[in-house]
């Protein structure tokens, strides 16, 4: 019980927030990003290009761009009316009206994109892509998740080739720093802290057939977050295992394909299709260094089937420059990769709009600050299942960022 807790959590914790249990993702990570919802794949010149699309840093002007943004987000704790199996009493319990902590994490991000060499420009992201914090203090959600807290930073160094007027492409290095914390308070319970260095690459495409259309295409590969750290599980008061556990969770291929038309207006509409190959989560399985309790085996070491299924996300971005200020504007739609026979406390993942606004000031020549706010609005979700029967409710995250831009 205590692994399951474990397991499930840690994992899913790790596993599904640390990219995307659709809601926990962090596409955004810049002003422009949340101000676009993430819909500057094709068409992009600030320094977040180095992220969102490397390839375009071969069509910025010659000169060293710096971005640097914080992120205010608010999430609303999950809510859920119904019932669910109760470990403590062996079967379900019923009437359950509950709702997870709220959380107001605050998130850094800084892009930079070099001026010219030759044909080649370099950029460097230092970015937040996923993370999440899941708690609830009232059983039997908290005897699968007391808490779930997952933190990931990325290192993205990412060259670009400037093939001819029309065509660049680029090449990036993923470096992943993860950490996670799972808890779970049951009649077996565990307590477990772990972290990862993990490595991946990103590839990017950028096209422009004409001076009004832009084509983008970005890829990122999947990469396994080997998570190694310390578990303790316990049955009762009693403490059973106190040594190392790791666990392989995989984050899925991304594809992004974007076309973004200029009218002579200014104004740039971006379509983007986003394709997350989440299927490579079949199942949550935690290995210990040494044996764990045979009353724990079977809940603890056997392989947790998890069977998510691909994804797709659709973005809507609009930009209008005017003199000195740049207006944006984003809407998204988005699916969970969460079916509903392994939907659960740790992750409540659902279907989701968002829509988004913000805007660039150019100070100076060398100057500028932004301002972006997008809300996600996460659909109500039924749910039946082995675990639990009833329903989460709709809930929204807002994003809030600012930041300032730099040439030099």
């Amino acid at each position: 019980m205590k692994n399951r807790l474990i397991k499930l959590t840690a994992l899913s914790l790790i596993a599904s927030s640390v990219i995307y249990a659709n809601g926990y993702k962090i596409p955004e990570n810049s002003v422009n990003s949340v101000s676009l919802l993430a819909a500057n794949i094709a068409h992009s010149s600030g320094a977040d290009t180095a992220y969102f699309n490397p390839a375009n840093m071969a069509f910025m002007e010659d000169e060293n761009n710096i971005d640097i943004s914080l992120m205010l987000i608010s999430v609303k704790g999950s809510s859920f009316k119904g019932s669910a199996y109760d470990p403590k009493v062996g079967k379900p319990v019923y009437n359950l009206d509950i709702e997870s902590e709220s959380s107001l994490p605050v998130i850094p991000a800084i892009n930079f994109v070099s001026g010219k060499y030759g044909d080649f420009n370099f950029g460097f992201s230092m970015v937040v892509p996923s993370g999440v914090t899941k708690e609830w203090e009232v059983s039997p959600a908290k005897d699968v998740a007391e808490q779930f807290t997952l933190e990931v930073l990325e290192l993205n160094p990412t060259v670009a080739y400037k093939i001819n007027e029309k065509l660049a492409v680029a090449l990036g290095a993923r470096v992943l720093h993860s950490s996670g914390i799972v808890k779970s308070t049951s009649s077996a319970s565990r307590d477990m802290e772990g972290d990862s260095f993990d490595f991946a690459y990103n590839l990017a495409l950028a096209y422009k057939p004409t001076t009004a259309l832009e084509i983008g295409i970005t890829y990122r590969s999947e990469v396994t977050l080997t998570e190694e750290g310390n578990a303790k599980l316990f049955i009762g008061d009693a403490k059973v295992y106190d040594g190392g556990a790791s666990v392989g969770v995989p984050l899925p291929a991304q594809l992004n394909l974007a076309m973004a038309y200029t009218f002579e207006s200014k104004t740039t509409v971006e379509l983007v299709y986003e394709k997350n190959f989440w299927s490579a989560y079949e199942t949550l399985d935690f290995n210990y260094v040494s044996t764990i309790p045979v009353i724990l085996q079977a809940s603890m070491d056997d392989p947790k089937p998890k069977n998510w299924e691909d994804t797709n996300t659709f973005r809507l971005g609009i930009t209008q420059e005017l003199d000195q200020l740049t207006l944006m504007a984003g809407l998204t739609i988005d699916e969970t990769p969460i079916p509903n026979e392994t939907l659960s406390f740790e992750l409540p993942g659902t279907d989701s709009i968002a829509i988004s606004f913000g805007g660039q000031y150019q100070i100076n020549k060398k100057l500028s600050a932004g301002f972006g706010m997008l809300c996600s609005m996460k659909e109500a979700r039924e749910v039946n299942n082995e675990h639990i029967q009833g329903e989460f409710a709709s809930d929204n995250i807002i994003i809030l960022s600012t930041g300032i831009g730099y040439k030099f």
